[in-house]
């Protein structure tokens, strides 16, 4: 082999670019349209050395290479240069390559759930129940221990509550009288048929009312006299005259029997489905 075979092959090299590169091509592209430097840093949002500093192709100012390939582009935009000439230029100059190395991940593995740890939680759970319910059964059945009271309950009252009022039945009198009104005794502790029949005023109507239970009564005659307002007790009898028509209300109409001048006068509920009435008594 002769001595001119064993001289390597020189490598072609690039010719060099002795024109603007990257921030200077942008530079003279700013000055040709008469922009000013503070015009691109309001655009770009930088500070004019940081634009200043750009234009001489001092990049590391401008902190990581993203950043100062963010703004070489919003640059060129701004001033009409082509991108890819830019970006050649810095490639060339930092010497970095265009494409990012790319980083494949590794796989993952699948994991296999093994359900024994699930298992032996739900016995722990399970086992712990059964020791809260077994103690605390066995703490109420203790000797010794006191036994549960019962909270009374209620007696079941009228569908509808009516206020019950101290109040004293009147004796009847005519319209024409005008002495007080005298007052009955204890009227729950009377016997079944204890009133007796009122001597009637001209005019005056007779009530008679007989309870077989509780039932609130209020009855007021035309004058407006309140004849009667108490409870009703099961065994009463009450009688009373008065004006007609009279404004009656029952709290429970299955528990009061109403004759009018000795006629069987029929009380029905005011409403379906409820034993409360109010009604007008007319005279006969």
């Amino acid at each position: 082999m002769s001595e001119e075979d064993d001289k390597p092959v020189e490598e072609a090299t690039e010719p060099e670019n002795t024109g603007p590169l990257a921030g200077e091509r942008l530079a003279e592209a700013r000055r040709e349209q008469q922009i000013s430097v503070l015009e691109v840093a309001k655009e770009l949002h930088l500070d004019e050395h940081k634009v200043r500093a750009l234009e001489r192709n001092e990049f590391d100012v401008l902190g990581a290479p993203v950043f100062a390939k963010g703004h070489l582009r919003k640059y060129a935009q701004l001033v009409g240069v082509d991108v890819d000439d830019v970006f050649t230029d810095y490639y060339r100059m930092t010497h970095t390559a265009e494409i990012p190395p790319v980083v494949i991940g590794r796989p993952r593995t699948s994991q296999e759930i093994s359900p024994g740890p699930w298992i032996a939680v739900i016995a722990v759970i399970v086992v712990a129940t059964a020791s809260y319910f077994w103690f605390t059964s066995r703490s109420e059945t203790t000797p010794g221990s006191a036994p549960a009271v019962e909270t009374p309950t209620m007696p079941e009252r009228a569908e509808e509550e009516l206020p019950v009022r101290q109040e004293t039945v009147s004796v009847i009198t005519t319209p024409a009288e005008e002495a007080p009104v005298a007052s009955e005794p204890e009227v729950e502790n009377l016997p079944a048929d204890t009133s007796q029949q009122p001597a009637l005023g001209d005019g005056a109507v007779l009530l008679s009312l007989n309870f077989t239970g509780d039932c609130w009564t209020e009855i007021s005659d035309a004058t407006g006299r309140r004849l009667f307002f108490d409870m009703g007790r099961s065994g009463r009898t009450v009688e009373l005259s008065g004006q007609a028509p009279f404004d009656v209300l029952f709290g429970n109409t299955e528990n009061v029997r109403v004759r009018v001048d000795g006629a069987a006068y029929t009380v029905t509920p005011s409403n379906p489905g409820s034993r409360t009435a109010r009604l007008t008594i007319m005279a006969p």
